[in-house]
């Protein structure tokens, strides 16, 4: 009775959601600029003091373990006399907005356009990573306490300003502070959402990413310029530290830059067991390429079979190259430079069993091998890979949920390891992963209705008002609403959810 009124509420007072979510757009929060960074995490801790939580509190953690500032952790308590507790993790900071001009609004504009199948979809940074997900959770939570005037749960919130640099800013807030876990029964990862075609899924293991910078240097080399760029007509005569740079990223990957050339690098890889292989086969029988590759707006995969694309996607091990810069770097017109010095930012994304810092060591031998000595290396972060159980409360309330929402979601394997895009589950969760930093441990889960796409990319979205089997914003508030219930115990018979999309 409790959940219909709740659902009515939120239809009642889906628009004000809607501006709430602009507003929170609107604000820049980019982690590796620092842009809006300390206005973000006020701006967040006054989410939680709208809820009623009793304690929120703005952290400063200072100098991380590798060696730059973390941006701040915001963490709240809102004790409801209940007898469950469930902790949930967000991130406010978002990836920077690097091609402006292919966005087809400003990405802090948050505006609503129609984007089929979807009549209103909202564009903006961080719109569905994690804006929108985490200000649906919110709402229903704003909901609930609005209808009945408490919580069925009792709710510690960890936001997290550095999730797009590797997580450095909470690592250290968890290893400074793991008593603030401490009674705390389950926590919900960021939300998770439907896949275009409306399917949905549980989820909380993350892959593991390692995150480095390699620099070829005139002065480290003791060939080239030495401490600044000059003119472009000595290439004639001097050396050049950016073609060597080139051919030294060029000795670390095959020619179609897709296998690495680095001894041990897959050390202590972990094989698919039976269970996922099969479940890989089931859901590559479901998977067209072309809408595929469309959705994730790439031309085509490396893989030409869904089953070998889907092995690849979510098991896989990646040497990437994310960015190179040095020298003249104005676009169009021209300029004659000779680079002093070239650097490229890497991620390795990695599986269970694996090493992020050992996947390090084993590049810096090959380069040493290769004679690339004089290449430095820094080490961004490290974010290791974690597993979870689905035979919990929280992975069944989330279950639950997508049976009353009428979502199809297939059966699980006993553990799920890797989602496709690493966070810090490897800090909380009670099941095996690859480094325990802090003594906090509990069930972890992630799953929810609604959609976004283009994280990371120009164009970000979410989906307000949904279409066919894809919910919208208001029905993924009341799916939020309902794992809460159920978490509970006290959500028998859900009522439908469907008044508004």
């Amino acid at each position: 009775e409790d959940l219909k009124k709740v659902f009515a509420y939120i239809d009642e007072h889906i628009d004000d959601h809607v501006v709430s979510l602009q507003k929170w757009i609107r604000q820049p929060s980019i982690s590796n600029s620092g842009e809006g960074i300390p206005e973000s995490a006020e701006m967040v801790k006054g989410f939680f003091e709208q809820l009623g939580c009793q304690e929120s509190r703005v952290y400063d953690v200072g100098i991380t373990e590798w060696g730059a500032p973390g941006n701040p952790v915001v963490y709240a308590r809102c004790d409801e006399g209940a007898p469950h507790t469930v902790a949930i993790y967000w991130q406010y900071d978002t990836m920077p907005i690097t091609q402006p001009d292919a966005w087809k609004a400003p990405p802090f504009e948050a505006r609503i356009v129609e984007q089929p199948p979807f009549k209103k979809v909202l564009i903006g940074r961080g719109a569905t990573n994690s804006k929108g997900p985490e200000m649906a959770q919110l709402n229903a939570l704003l909901a609930i306490k609005a209808v009945t005037g408490k919580l069925p749960v009792n709710v510690v919130f960890v936001a997290e300003g550095d999730e797009e640099r590797m997580d450095v800013g909470v690592r250290k807030f968890v290893k400074d502070h793991p008593d603030l876990f401490k009674n705390v029964d389950a926590l919900i990862g960021e939300s998770g959402q439907q896949s275009p075609s409306g399917g949905g899924s549980v989820g909380g293991g993350s892959e593991g990413c390692v995150y480095i910078e390699l620099t070829t240097s005139g002065k480290s080399w003791g060939r080239g310029p030495v401490d600044s760029d000059i003119h472009g007509s000595n290439k004639r005569s001097v050396d050049s530290p950016a073609w060597r740079h080139i051919q030294m990223l060029a000795s670390l990957i095959s020619k179609d830059g897709n296998t690495p050339l680095i001894k041990g690098f897959l050390d202590g890889a972990e094989p698919l067991s039976m269970r996922e292989t099969e479940q890989l086969k089931t859901a590559a029988a479901r998977t067209d390429m072309k809408v595929a590759a469309e959705n994730l707006g790439v031309a085509r995969f490396i893989a030409d079979d869904p089953l070998t694309m889907l092995k690849m996607g979510r098991y896989g091990v990646s040497f990437n190259m994310d960015g190179i810069w040095g020298g003249n770097m104005y676009a169009g017109g021209a300029g004659a430079i000779l680079p002093n010095k070239i650097t490229s930012k890497h991620n390795m994304r990695y599986i269970p069993k694996m090493n992020g810092l050992e996947m390090v060591k084993r590049i810096r031998e090959q380069l040493d091998r290769n004679g690339y000595k004089d290449v430095e290396m820094k080490i961004v972060g490290d974010v290791p890979w974690s597993k979870m159980a689905y035979d919990t409360d929280i992975a069944r309330a989330m279950t639950q949920m997508y049976d009353q929402f009428n979502i199809p979601h297939g059966e699980p394997a006993q553990y799920a390891t890797i989602l496709g895009g690493y966070w810090p589950s490897y800090l909380f969760s009670n099941q095996e992963v690859g480094q325990r930093v802090a003594p906090v441990s509990m069930p972890i889960g992630m799953g929810g209705a609604g959609h976004g796409g283009g994280a990371h990319a120009a164009n970000e979205f979410y989906v307000i008002e949904g279409a066919g089997k894809v919910y919208g914003m208001a029905g993924a508030e009341k799916a939020q609403a309902a794992i809460f219930y159920n978490f509970a115990g006290k959500n028998g018979e859900a009522p439908s959810p469907r008044k508004t999309n």
